[in-house]
């Protein structure tokens, strides 16, 4: 099967924080062990030396990824890579792709990942636009170009259950027949981030360290969590490190949103909060990772997935959570918290109780097994079949 995967790169400037990035980057090279032929159309390649790649331009904002599609450039690579099947990673692609097929001759399958949800779901079921997808009033029509997205596709992928869940329920209410066309297809944990529940982190001398890998977006509900790493650094038990996995921003994405650079500066100036980068580097950020004693996942609403979950878990990191969306559905109820103090309650029991601790170490490194590249692989390429 030949496969072109097209992918929109949000952080050209640092790949390692582009979760869209990492997950082709991983999964073009287990889809060619599977025997498919990739080509990764982007503006970095991804994958192997295997992996055929296409050099496109950076959209420049998240918006312009959603409008901009050039189809006489889709037409273009359609015509010179003949696949069997096309990705739209940013699904709002789709209708611009069906487009360049149908002007290419091409039969080949449409198959669009919902790598993010323009939408969340209040508790009692409304559908509300996403915060980070409404700049200038804008929500909406990403809303409706996402559903036009779904209609476009020949194939629907999502994250987990929750997600389809959502995504179904949103099709339904905007008159898009998804039938069979819907999959679920988790991303692939990154093999260079898995250890041993054995080698998991005791805290030495001082304060056990939990760790917040997530991006600093206020829509993540990175608010909620400065007032939380208040509370958990308050007994003297618990240190937090904070991951600054943007760094410095270009000037056209911190117009949009500087949220970032804000909460970045708000969590430096907590007492035993440490703000560190990873510089991009995946083995400074494996070593950042196995210094801690558990994680910390973000508060973002009607949360789809989190690839920074799947990092701590993997490497045998227990993730505390609040109860929402696939974070309910993924992490241990144990470990899953409603208030403020049932968070600081947990986090002190993993840092002082080596049992519990053992315990829930072994129960999130088993929870990522099903997500290793190959095992992925497989499932994307029955999804396309």
């Amino acid at each position: 099967m030949r496969v072109l995967y097209l992918l929109n790169i949000s952080n050209p400037d640092r790949l390692s924080s582009d979760s869209g990035w990492i997950f082709a980057d991983l999964l073009a090279p287990a889809l060619a062990d599977a025997g498919a032929e990739v080509t990764v159309a982007a503006p970095a390649p991804a994958g192997d030396a295997r992996c055929g790649f296409r050099r496109t331009q950076v959209p420049g904002t998240k918006y312009r990824a959603r409008f901009s599609a050039d189809v006489g450039e889709l037409v273009s690579l359609i015509r010179s890579v003949r696949p069997d099947a096309v990705v739209a990673n940013q699904i709002e692609e789709a209708p611009a792709v069906r487009t360049a097929l149908l002007e290419a001759g091409s039969e080949a399958l449409l198959a669009g990942y919902c790598h993010y949800l323009p939408f969340t779901f209040t508790d009692d079921s409304r559908l509300q636009l996403d915060p980070s997808l409404n700049d200038g009033g804008l929500g909406r029509t990403v809303l409706l170009a996402f559903a036009a997205g779904l209609a476009a596709c020949d194939r629907v992928m999502a994250h987990s259950s929750t997600a389809a869940s959502w995504v179904s329920a949103a099709a339904s209410r905007m008159a898009v027949e998804l039938g069979e066309k819907l999959r679920v297809v988790p991303a692939p944990r990154d093999e260079r981030l898995v250890r041993p529940p054995a080698a998991a982190a005791r805290p030495a001398t001082g304060r056990a360290i939990g760790v917040y890998n997530h991006r600093l977006y206020a829509h993540y509900g990175t608010g909620q969590f400065v007032d939380l790493a208040r509370e958990l650094t308050a007994f003297g038990t618990v240190q937090l490190r904070v991951m600054d996995l943007f760094g410095n921003r270009r000037a056209v994405r911190t117009g949009l949103d500087d949220s970032p650079e804000r909460m970045r500066e708000r969590l430096a100036a907590l007492r035993h909060v440490q703000v560190v980068s990873d510089r991009g580097d995946r083995s400074r950020y494996k070593r950042l990772l196995a210094e801690a004693r558990f994680g910390i996942a973000p508060f973002r609403p009607g949360c789809p997935w989190s690839m920074s979950v799947i990092d701590c878990q993997g490497m045998s990191l227990p993730v505390i959570a609040p109860r929402l969306g696939w974070l309910a559905e993924h992490i241990d109820p144990e470990l899953c918290f409603s208030t403020p103090s049932e968070a600081v309650a947990l986090a002190e029991r993993l840092a002082t109780d080596d049992e519990f601790h053992a315990l829930h170490a072994k129960r999130a490194h088993a929870s990522t097994t099903d997500f290793t590249p190959a095992l992925i692989a497989r499932r994307y390429l029955e999804a396309l079949s």
